[in-house]
């Protein structure tokens, strides 16, 4: 059984001015709909406020609360920051952490949302307001849930919103594998970084995680794994430059489950990037690796 969180107001009218839409949240629960695979819904809350400012600079924090966000931090996030942008932006991040919970329980756990991992201390960027990744990983190590949290960001782009604010801490490993050459231009250091030249295929890819998950996971130990599940390394990706297949992020998500029992470690996972003209695909993308986690997670 899948366990996804998802909240009617992930779905956004696009703002104006920006290219940017907010369909495909809605769009990844009909394509999960469609594919008949069980699940069960789980409505987040807003995240606190003070759980927030705990991450992210509070006068930043107030610029979002009070739509007041600078023209010139819009334009790096990509769109305009109105009131149902801000509701988004606090249930994100408690998707994100509902998702953590509820992984603890059913070793499996998605956000229908979340990932927003450009999103830095006093600013938003490349479509990511607040960073719920963060936000969620210091929440459940102040509040006991866990105690080393590591942050597995397969998205085509750097984490390095979620680098940058984690930086120094010994309780949450920030592992990075991305494009080189991609988004964000200036990079940020995670614990580990690996940049991958354009075009990389399936086979060097689920090489390389093979060389470098197994060691992170022996040597560090998490006692919880937030997958940054991004589905933008696919080869018809938009905004991507590697060139893996469906079977290929399937090979990768099958491959971070089974690493992940056989560590006896949970999984939740956030949605990331994905771009596409063909929605309905992206989106169909994104329900794939949820259903192919949970049934990792079953074994």
């Amino acid at each position: 059984m899948l366990h996804v969180v998802h909240h009617p107001a992930y779905v956004s009218p696009a703002t104006p001015g920006s290219a940017f839409r907010f369909d495909k949240y809605g769009l990844v629960m009909n394509a999960l709909r469609e594919s008949g695979a069980p699940f069960t819904v789980h409505q987040p809350d807003p995240m606190p406020r003070a759980w927030i400012e705990a991450v992210h600079d509070p006068a930043y924090v107030d610029q979002v609360m009070t739509l007041t966000v600078p023209p010139e931090k819009e334009r790096r996030i990509g769109f305009a920051v109105t009131d149902r942008v801000r509701l988004r932006s606090l249930l994100s991040p408690g998707g994100t952490w509902a998702a953590a919970r509820l992984a603890m329980i059913h070793g499996y756990a998605a956000n229908a949302a979340g990932g927003s991992h450009h999103a830095l201390a006093d600013t938003g960027a490349g479509y990511c307001v607040f960073n719920d990744l963060a936000i969620a990983a210091n929440r459940l190590i102040a509040e006991g849930d866990a105690a080393r949290i590591l942050i597995l960001d397969l998205d085509v782009h750097q984490g390095d919103g979620t680098a940058s604010l984690l930086a120094g801490r010994s309780d949450i490993f920030t592992l990075s594998i991305h494009a080189e050459k991609n988004f964000p231009v200036r990079k940020a250091r995670s614990t580990l970084d690996i940049g991958l030249p354009d075009g990389v295929e399936d086979a060097e890819y689920l090489a390389l995680l093979a060389d470098t998950l197994p060691p992170v996971l022996a040597d560090f130990a998490p006692d919880l794994i937030l997958y940054q599940a991004g589905i933008d390394a696919h080869g018809a990706d938009r905004l991507g430059r590697l060139a893996l297949t469906d079977a290929g992020l399937g090979a990768r998500d099958h491959y971070v489950m089974r690493q992940a029992r056989a560590a006896g470690v949970p999984v939740a996972s956030t949605m990331g990037g994905g771009y596409g003209e063909d929605r309905m695909a992206v989106a169909s993308r994104h329900a794939d690796c949820m259903i192919r986690m949970a049934e990792g997670a079953a074994g």
